[in-house]
């Protein structure tokens, strides 16, 4: 009689799943721990904001040269002197507090001739053109102070529409073509924005002090998300064991 021998196959499934568990748990962790970087070098950005826009104005030329040294300009406290120019200002389309408008970029002509151009403030949408708030276009003399705002370096995204330099319509902030439209040469023209400050404008417009800071602070909670699916992941691993151990073999 042939005796029939029953050869156990070896059980390389667990070995591999162990191992599959282990590299995810790993990388769970480390976008966990990653998140936390982030975390800290965000709430550090942002306490370097705060500082930057509590802090006293300095002269346009300490951020002219800050800027030419390399130097990160942005929402640093400046205070600059000149003559606006009117008759050039471009119209940027915005929302302000729930309301649909313009922000008002008008240069102003320093001594030296040299131009800087203002983010003067917010208008509404049916006080686009200066003569529907002629008491706010100033001529004489004029210091503002504000926030430096860094030119950027190109459009910000596909889906923002191209500026209507036509209509004098933009959409995002090419201080270049906001020169070169009104005939301002890009030599003359410092290389960076200025947002006014909320210093009232006659008659109320432009409202100025409109700058936004805003940098999402989401990381704690990306955090909690990826350690959280790291302990359901051991929990659910560790429920498995268990259950695969409580079993009686079958006689």
């Amino acid at each position: 009689m042939t005796e029939i021998v029953h050869v156990t196959p070896r059980r390389r499934l667990p070995v591999l799943t162990g191992i599959l568990v282990l590299i995810a748990l790993a990388i769970l962790i480390s976008l966990g721990t990653w998140q936390v970087e982030r975390l800290h070098w965000k709430e550090g950005l942002l306490a370097d904001i705060a500082a930057r826009q509590a802090a006293s104005p300095v002269p346009l030329a300490d951020i002219e040269a800050m800027a030419a040294a390399g130097g990160d300009i942005e929402y640093r406290k400046v205070t600059a002197t000149g003559r606006y120019i009117n008759n050039k200002e471009r119209h940027f389309f915005a929302t302000w507090r729930g309301q649909t408008g313009y922000y008002i970029y008008t240069p102003l002509e320093l001594a030296d001739g040299r131009i800087l151009f203002v983010n003067r403030g917010f208008v509404p949408f049916d006080n686009k053109e200066p003569e529907m708030r002629m008491q706010g276009q100033l001529t004489d003399q004029q210091t503002v102070t504000g926030l430096a705002r860094e030119k950027l370096p190109g459009k910000p995204s596909w889906v923002v529409p191209d500026n209507d330099v036509a209509k004098n319509i933009f959409y995002w902030k090419d201080l270049d073509v906001m020169a070169s439209s009104v005939g301002l040469e890009k030599s003359s023209v410092i290389p960076f924005f200025v947002d006014a400050d909320s210093t009232p404008n006659p008659a109320g417009l432009p409202i100025g002090g409109v700058t936004q800071v805003d940098l999402p602070n989401d990381h704690l909670q990306y955090a909690f998300t990826w350690y959280g699916l790291a302990a359901v992941l051991i929990v659910v691993v560790a429920i498995s064991w268990f259950r695969k151990g409580a079993k009686t073999p079958q006689q």
